[in-house]
């Protein structure tokens, strides 16, 4: 997410920054406070951003690396007309009141002018202290130690904010509020885009996007879902109200204004004129485990499979295999996409068959990310973010076909009963211990 926000804001990550994987904390170089504030206006992944003025792995290398600090930056900052105050932050331990009084009192060094407002500062420094990840072997003293300038906060309210749970519009797999933000972080969606998700549901991923500013649509095969019509996804309620739609949903948050449409589709087959229309795509595809995976039939299939909606609209369904959908996807962000326009999309994984090979790929799209969320013991999903570097051509529409790598992925088509399998081992187990 940082990475993309980055990039998004104008600055570079570099193969150099230093990235700490079992720690809280992240030492980045950004060119300037206004990226920095820039960046923290979008992210929910990180709390805050502060100036780094020294840090070390003791108390001492602190100091030291303090003193070092040009007094020229600190100045600007520590005036006589000033006020600040001096906040710790520790990750993994708990510091009693006397002890956080004794460690700020020990930057008394520092050349601090102004006067001390705890209420209302101009200025705010922090310590941040690392006492690692293990909660069951916590050290005596930090392992690593920070001080620096605040700048800005996170949107991490953001998850409260737009938290499903209080969302009038939700459905069986409506995204969680922080992860549908993350994608569109991913997507580097920003205001005037033109935003889509080939399989909408209820809309969900649609309001992170249309929160950034960006004008949103999308498409589902599923009729009811797109009129908020049937059965209700919400515990104790029967049947969705008038207030239950995408457009509704939007119009919650204020933000009805960037709704261009969303319509009954089915996304294997060409409804789209030609040419590029969006500049990010942003969806999370049926794996067929709360939601079946489903396409039109074919005519010989009609009067086998009918089904009738409660407003009498036919459609038929045949099932649409995982690789289909992925390599559809994938040939559409090609085809679809504006130049440098971002897919981001969920690919559910059995973990023990996990290679990097199986990852769908397309000559028109360059592979950004791929971030594991674990699902289970035995499955997660991957959130696959790719980008459009080339123009597609007709040439590249079954591309896919020609490599060796669409034949290995064709074994995810199975995911739903892998993935049942290994909760029928966990249940027997489970029953077994309870016998003993």
């Amino acid at each position: 997410e940082i990475t993309s926000l980055l990039s998004l804001c104008g600055g570079q990550f570099s193969s150099e920054q230093e990235i700490r994987i079992n720690s809280p904390f992240w030492i980045l170089n950004i060119p300037s406070e206004e990226m920095a504030r820039g960046l923290m206006k979008r992210t929910v992944c990180a709390k805050s951003i502060f100036e780094l003025w020294g840090h070390g792995k003791s108390a001492g290398e602190l100091y030291a690396s303090l003193k070092n600090y040009p007094t020229d930056k600190m100045l600007p900052y520590l005036q006589s007309d000033s006020t600040y105050k001096v906040r710790i932050h520790t990750f993994n331990k708990t510091l009693t009141q006397a002890q956080k009084v004794k460690k700020i009192d020990a930057l008394e060094f520092l050349p601090f002018k102004g006067k001390v407002n705890l209420k209302n500062p101009e200025h705010i420094f922090w310590i941040l202290e690392d006492y690692g990840m293990n909660p069951n072997d916590v050290p005596e003293e930090p392992i690593h130690l920070y001080f620096g300038r605040w700048i800005a906060d996170g949107q991490r309210e953001l998850i409260e904010s737009y938290s499903v749970k209080k969302r009038h519009f939700i459905g069986n797999t409506s995204m969680d509020a922080c992860l549908s933000f993350i994608m569109a972080n991913h997507g580097r969606v920003k205001p005037n885009d033109i935003v889509y998700d080939p399989f909408v549901g209820t809309g969900g991923l649609l309001i992170s996007s249309a929160h950034f500013g960006a004008y949103v649509c999308g498409t589902d095969i599923d009729y009811n879902t797109i009129h908020g019509l049937g059965k209700a996804s919400r515990k104790n309620q029967k049947w969705r109200g008038p207030d239950e739609n995408i457009r509704a949903s939007l119009r919650q948050y204020g933000l009805e204004k960037y709704y261009l449409d969303a319509l009954v589709a089915d996304f294997s087959r060409p409804i789209w004129r030609k040419g590029m229309l969006f500049d990010a795509i942003i969806t999370d595809p049926p794996y067929g485990i709360r939601e079946a995976p489903r396409r039109m039939g074919s005519q010989k299939e009609t009067v086998k499979s009918d089904e009738r909606s409660t407003e009498n609209h036919f459609f038929v369904s045949s099932s649409y295999h995982l690789s289909d959908i992925f390599f559809d996807l994938l040939k559409f962000g090609a085809e679809y996409l504006v130049m440098g326009g971002r897919l981001v999309y969920w690919l559910p994984i059995y973990r023990p068959e996990y290679t990097e090979e199986i990852i769908p790929r397309h000559p028109c799209l360059k592979l950004i990310s791929n971030c594991e969320q674990l699902l289970s013991s035995h499955t997660s999903r991957r959130l696959i973010t790719m980008e459009k570097v080339k123009e597609f051509k007709d040439q590249d529409a079954n591309s896919y076909l020609l490599d060796g790598q669409y034949m290995p992925y064709r074994g995810h088509n199975s995911f739903r009963e892998k993935y049942f399998s290994g909760v029928t081992k966990r249940i027997a187990k489970e029953e077994k211990d309870n016998q003993k």
